[in-house]
C-alpha cells in the first residue's frame, strides 16, 4: 500500500470521526498533514482520535499518528511545509535535543481537524524510559522542569517518563509519568506541591485509576499549569461521559480497525480555573506496539470483568 493510500486510510476514519461530532472539516487541510508524513503512516503506525467535553472545547477533534525516527523531527517537516512558522524559541529544538541525548522509540504528531499541526511527540522505549533528571538537564528544556524534579522524584517517577509532548501553538511541553496506580496521599500531595487545587471526590476518585500523569510546562512561567490524569477502559459510559454526553458517543461510535472493544483513554485535567474531561480511541494499536504495554494487561483484564459482569 503506498503512503498516500495510507495516508487516505487514516483520513477516512478521521472524516468518520469529525462527522460523529459535526465537526467541520476541510479534506485538504487533513490530507496536507497526513501527505506530508504519508510515506511513513505503516500499519505499524499508532493512529488516535482524540476529543474533548464540553462547550469551551465544542467543535474539534485531533488526530495523532507515529512515525520512525528515521524521518528525522516532525517540526522541521511542519516547518517546510508551512503548517508552522519557524522560530528559534527553544521549543522549536526540544525534540531534536532529545533524539540527540536518549534513546527514542519513535515520534509522534498531534494535529486538529479544524486547527492543522500543533504538537510533536518523542517516544522512550519501553526497556529504557526517560530519567526526568537528565532531560531536566537538556538546554532547551523549560527550567521548570528542572524546579519540579524533586517533586516527581519523591514519588518515584523520576525514571518513568515514556513520551514528552511539545506543542508548537501554545509553546508548552509536557512529560507523561507511567504511574500506575496512584494513591490518594500521593494524588493529593503531588497537586499540593505544584501549587494545584484539590480536586472534586470524583476526580479525585478517577485519579486513583490513572495509568498517566502528565504536567504540562512552559518557557514562561516556573508555574505549573495543569496536570491531567488518564485511564484506560473498555466502558463507554464511564466518567467523565456522566458529564459530556459527547464523550460517551464517541466512546461508542469512533472508528478502530482492531477486533474487540475499543481502546478508551479517559483524560481528566486539573487547572487553577477549572477541570476538563477528554477521550482518545485508538483507531489504530499494532500488535508489535499493543503487546508490550503495560496498560494492555490492564485493558484486557477490564474486558473480561465487565464480560463477566
Amino acid at each position: 500500500m503506498s503512503g498516500a493510500t495510507k495516508a487516505e486510510a487514516v483520513y477516512a476514519a478521521i472524516e468518520e470521526a469529525a462527522g460523529l461530532l459535526d465537526v467541520p472539516y476541510t479534506r485538504d487541510k487533513v490530507l496536507s498533514v497526513l501527505t506530508a508524513f504519508g510515506d511513513d503512516i505503516s500499519d505499524e503506525s499508532v493512529v488516535v482520535l482524540a476529543m474533548a467535553g464540553g462547550e469551551k472545547y465544542r467543535g474539534e477533534i485531533d488526530y495523532n499518528f507515529t512515525v520512525p525516527t528515521e524521518v528525522g523531527d516532525p517540526y522541521k517537516i511542519a516547518v517546510a511545509n508551512g503548517f508552522v512558522e519557524e522560530t528559534d524559541h527553544p521549543v522549536s529544538t526540544l525534540a531534536s535535543d532529545i533524539a540527540e541525548r536518549c534513546a527514542v522509540s519513535f515520534f509522534g504528531v498531534e494535529a486538529g481537524v479544524v486547527g492543522g499541526f500543533k504538537k510533536t511527540y518523542v517516544f522512550f522505549p519501553l526497556d529504557d524510559l526517560g530519567k526526568l533528571s537528565t532531560l531536566a538537564e537538556i538546554p532547551s528544556m523549560p527550567r521548570s522542569v528542572a524546579e519540579h524534579a524533586r517533586t516527581f522524584a519523591s514519588i518515584g517517577l523520576d525514571n518513568r517518563i515514556s513520551i514528552i509532548g511539545i506543542d508548537y501553538i501554545s509553546k508548552t511541553m509536557n512529560v507523561y509519568f507511567m504511574a500506575a496506580p496512584v494513591e490518594e496521599k500521593t494524588a493529593l500531595s503531588l497537586l499540593s506541591d505544584t501549587g494545584l487545587p484539590e480536586p472534586s471526590a470524583p476526580l479525585l476518585e478517577f485519579i486513583q485509576k490513572s495509568f498517566s500523569i502528565y504536567p504540562t510546562f512552559s518557557w514562561d512561567s516556573p508555574a505549573i499549569e495543569r496536570i491531567c490524569f488518564s485511564v484506560v477502559s473498555p466502558d463507554q459510559a464511564a466518567y467523565p461521559t456522566t458529564l459530556h454526553p459527547e464523550i460517551e458517543l464517541f466512546a461508542k461510535n469512533a472508528p478502530h480497525e482492531y477486533d474487540g472493544e475499543r481502546v478508551l483513554v479517559y483524560g481528566a485535567t486539573l487547572s487553577r480555573t477549572e477541570e476538563y474531561h477528554k477521550l482518545g480511541v485508538y483507531y489504530r494499536r499494532p500488535p508489535a506496539f499493543w503487546e508490550n504495554l503495560p496498560l494492555a494487561d490492564t485493558f484486557e483484564k477490564l474486558v473480561a470483568a465487565q464480560r463477566g459482569a
